[in-house]
């Protein structure tokens, strides 16, 4: 009796998921521990991104309702202190959409910072096996030229992977504020 082909799929998608689990073991082992840390940065920056896309895609919208409904609600709209009352609800909304943004404007240049630290770190490594031999031996000097590009590669792929997603919710943190700000008639 031949297999289900969903058996066969899931076959496949283990397996691939253990080949990126043994690259990443890979660069890890290659790259020394500022790959880790690279690596814990660009999970870290991930999650904040999938935390950023889930609020404005499921829990803005009903914030914008709810805030819009009670500026609705008010009899006053034209006094000072509704205008005060009315700055403070989009303030309130804007805070909330800008959240997690320094966090993942920090993470972004981070990346490639603890990049150039295992860059200099396997340089360092380059540059005592030719202390030891006392002349350059190429063997010698590849692992530490393997070591610092590939953490100056895996720095660089994180913080690449980041900027967009940075960029977007800047600028979706600041249509929004204006759109909410629309909503709200006085």
């Amino acid at each position: 009796m031949p297999r289900p082909k969903t058996a066969d799929m899931l076959d496949a998608i283990a397996q691939r998921a253990m080949d990126s689990v043994d690259a990443v073991r890979d660069l890890i082992d290659g790259g020394g521990p500022f790959v880790l840390a690279i690596f814990l940065c660009g999970v870290t920056m991930w999650t904040l991104v999938l935390e950023r896309y889930w609020y404005f895609s499921r829990i803005l919208p009903r914030q914008t309702e709810a805030t819009v409904q009670a500026w609705k609600a008010r009899a006053d709209h034209h006094s000072w202190c509704a205008h005060q009352i009315r700055f403070a609800m989009i303030s309130r909304l804007s805070g909330a959409m800008s959240a997690n943004s320094p966090m993942l404007r920090v993470l972004v240049p981070l990346s490639p910072l603890l990049g150039l630290i295992g860059t200099v770190s396997g340089m360092l490594e380059v540059f005592d096996s030719m202390a030891l031999k006392g002349s350059a031996d190429a063997r010698a000097m590849a692992s530490g030229v393997s070591h610092a590009m590939i953490c100056t590669m895996t720095g660089l792929a994180i913080s690449i992977t980041g900027l967009y997603p940075v960029f977007y919710f800047r600028s979706r943190t600041r249509r929004e504020t204006e759109l909410i700000g629309d909503k709200l008639v006085y």
